[in-house]
């Protein structure tokens, strides 16, 4: 079962276009030791936005004579991607049909006390006497990408203290429970345990368009 560590530099945030990605295939979760690798820059075939500009600092004229962003795909027999909030990057090279285990959803799980659970900040959790330097060429793909299994590593020593996930499958299945909200994050019940919203709320909720797929199993569960 392949499972690759992946990340995108995109145009921004209106419709974005692939700009750079990049990928580490990762043999286990015992070891992470890597496999292969990929790092490939990208036309998008539109301005990149001033936003991603100040983010990664990747120019336009830097990858106009780069492959179309439409040639990317994933290699063949990848069935599971692994990202600091996963979603995004996956929704950029077009959902494909592979299981995506979230970092960011599984950092939030399992330190929730934590202040803030970007992927910087939890380098500087684990790392903090080596986050500066390994932070200084983030949001290039590569980079993002090693950063994010140094993150996996320490979350899996984490998990090793509960249960252990042996399996790419069992890491997904605790990558899925941990994307289920326990507390609102928006509206008037911000703050509030799913739990303890108001019955009409959640009625009104689950009858809305585009409500996170996570949060409706959270509805769903607590109404059942």
């Amino acid at each position: 079962m392949t499972a690759l560590i992946f990340d995108t530099e995109t145009t921004g945030i209106n419709e974005p276009a692939i700009i750079e990605a990049a990928w580490v295939e990762v043999n286990d979760p015992f070891t992470l030791a890597v496999m292969d690798e990929f790092e490939q820059r990208y036309n998008p075939g539109k301005t990149i936005e001033l936003g991603a500009l100040a983010t990664h600092h990747i120019l336009d004229e830097e990858v106009a004579d780069c492959p179309p962003a439409s040639e990317f795909s994933l290699p063949p027999g990848t069935e599971y991607i692994i990202g600091h909030n996963v979603d995004y990057d996956w929704k950029v090279i077009g959902e494909p049909p592979v299981k995506r285990i979230c970092t960011l959803a599984l950092s939030r799980s399992l330190f929730p006390d934590v202040d803030s659970h970007t992927q910087s900040a939890m380098l500087y959790l684990f790392e903090r006497d080596s986050a500066r330097s390994l932070l200084q060429r983030a949001h290039s793909a590569k980079h993002d990408v090693m950063n994010c299994r140094i993150v996996l590593d320490y979350l899996l020593t984490k998990m090793g203290d509960i249960t252990q996930a042996t399996t790419w499958e069992e890491l997904w299945q605790r990558s899925e429970q941990a994307r289920i909200p326990k507390v609102m994050t928006f509206g008037k019940h911000k703050g509030t345990p799913i739990k303890d919203v108001p019955s009409d709320y959640k009625r009104w909720l689950l009858n809305q368009p585009d409500v996170d797929p996570y949060l409706v199993k959270a509805l769903r569960v607590v109404a059942a």
